[in-house]
């Protein structure tokens, strides 16, 4: 094998690399999350580098940025989460009850479902005993990581490094950059300079402006909750927000997990009514605002292909599967995409075109009118 022959080397380095990647499963997660963080962060440092500041002392000033939001998601956002946790395994019961007493009847009246097909007892009796055990499965954990000092140092030593990883990838990721660069074929830089600029594009409007998105509903939901006077608003709404990185998936999950806890702490089918305004105000500016302000329309996944690919990455790869599935989604489509076009111009696709004989007039017409919309489409695709 010669480096004259791109496609064996290339194949070979895939396969190399998707094999190294299911043997070092286990110790790749911190490095993938440093250099989802080194990647996030760059624009700024950038920012910060062309305003006259030193590349070292504009990864430090964004790392510590970083720290610091995590480190306000730790103290404010986790508390209060564990509160409402709490919150939500006293209303349990309430919550079981009112599905028994109140929505199997009106199921069972409006729709002639039978009562007996929900079994509320058993759900409440099992929802109750594995909630008081979650604690007890916490505690027994910690004291398995403790008692074993390989485990305690081994997840203590992956912890540290993520904050390790993404620092130098953040201080030194123009340079890796230009190095990959340096590596590609002189006579294919063209191509994998727009490639690469694509891929960023659409990486960067995805991670980036998917991540804000979901601040922002999880934001607005919990506080419109909030405003209804709803115990589990926060809850509800973070739930929300996790939820929208698939399309609509936010909007159903927390709607159906609003009314559920509305009704059963109200009483009323007329708390529904407020619940509906808070997630319609929240679609409305989602989708009138957030995603063409942030994200925009580059990403191309479509909804069936995002849940594939985020339980494909976890059936391949584990929790760092489920890490990158998405990413690598969106790359993927940017070559798809290229495929597609460069398809469509090849001779291959077009080699049978003249001997097509039209039957008439009125065929050729219409084939003529389907040529030029192809090439239409193309052109917009070039550009």
């Amino acid at each position: 094998m010669t480096f004259n022959q791109p496609a064996v080397v290339l194949t070979v380095v895939l396969l190399v690399t998707a094999v190294l990647i299911n043997l070092l499963q286990p110790i790749l997660a911190p490095f993938f999350i440093g250099a989802l963080l080194a990647y996030l962060g760059d624009p700024l440092a950038d920012r910060f580098e062309a305003w006259g500041m030193r590349r070292s002392l504009a990864a430090s000033l964004v790392f510590s940025l970083i720290c610091l939001v995590v480190a306000v998601a730790l103290l404010v956002v986790i508390p209060l989460l564990g509160h409402q946790l709490d919150l939500l395994s006293g209303k349990l019961p309430a919550i079981l009850n009112w599905a028994r007493d109140v929505a199997s009847p009106w199921l069972e009246e409006k729709f002639n479902i039978p009562i007996w097909s929900f079994p509320v007892a058993d759900a409440q009796t099992a929802l109750v005993e594995n909630w008081q055990s979650v604690g007890r499965i916490a505690s027994q954990m910690w004291g398995q990581i403790g008692s074993s000092s390989i485990s305690f140092l081994t997840w203590l030593t992956q912890l540290l490094l993520v904050p390790v990883v993404a620092f130098y990838l953040l201080r030194d990721w123009d340079i890796l950059v230009a190095e990959v660069r340096g590596l590609i074929p002189r006579n294919r830089v063209g191509t994998a300079d727009a490639l690469a600029s694509e891929c960023d594009e659409v990486l960067g409007a995805f991670l980036r402006g998917q991540f804000l998105v979901m601040l922002a509903l999880g934001a607005i939901y919990s506080f419109g909750l909030w405003v209804l006077d709803l115990q589990l608003a926060i809850l509800v709404g973070v739930l929300s927000g996790l939820a929208s990185i698939v399309p609509y998936m936010g909007f159903v999950v927390g709607i159906l997990a609003a009314s559920v806890a509305a009704v059963s702490q109200f009483g009323e089918w007329s708390a529904l009514i407020g619940v509906v305004v808070v997630y319609g105000i929240g679609q409305i500016i989602e989708g009138s605002l957030l995603t063409p302000l942030l994200v925009g329309d580059r990403i191309g996944l479509h909804p069936v292909a995002v849940i594939f690919a985020i339980l494909a990455g976890g059936q391949l790869a584990g929790f760092v599967g489920v890490l990158i599935a998405l990413p690598v989604s969106a790359v993927i489509m940017v070559f798809l995409r290229h495929f597609h076009v460069s398809y469509k111009l090849s001779d291959w696709y077009n080699e049978n075109e003249g001997d097509v004989q039209p039957v008439n007039a009125e065929l050729l017409d219409a084939e003529t009118a389907e040529t030029a919309e192809t090439e239409e489409y193309l052109d917009h695709e070039q550009l």
